[in-house]
């Protein structure tokens, strides 16, 4: 399965939408707590949807573009994705890969 990677956040291309799947409004994939930056997508036709608080990116158009005020625009071909946010070890538990 191939992946996408803009700082914290992950896209596993190919993942298919699954039944049940509730369309969001936006397309923020991911939203900085300190800085209030975002990972969006930003041109192209795309769709978001949530299952069992896991969200899924459905890509429309040839391609969409993923932005971040700080990374790289990422391309992201025709698909339907898994979005996750990378995760550490800490000596407390697990924790979100702050952006």
């Amino acid at each position: 399965m191939k992946a996408y990677r803009q700082g914290d956040v992950i896209l596993f291309c190919g993942a298919g939408l699954p039944k049940g799947a509730k369309r969001l409004d936006h397309l923020t994939l991911a939203r900085g707590e300190a800085t209030g930056h975002s990972h969006r997508i930003g041109e192209g036709s795309a769709e978001l949807y949530v299952n069992d608080g896991v969200l899924y990116l459905r890509v429309l158009s040839e391609a969409a573009a993923l932005v971040h005020e700080q990374h790289g625009r990422i391309d992201l071909p025709k698909d339907d994705y898994m979005v996750r946010i990378q995760r550490e070890y800490q000596p407390d538990g697990w924790t979100d890969v702050m952006d």
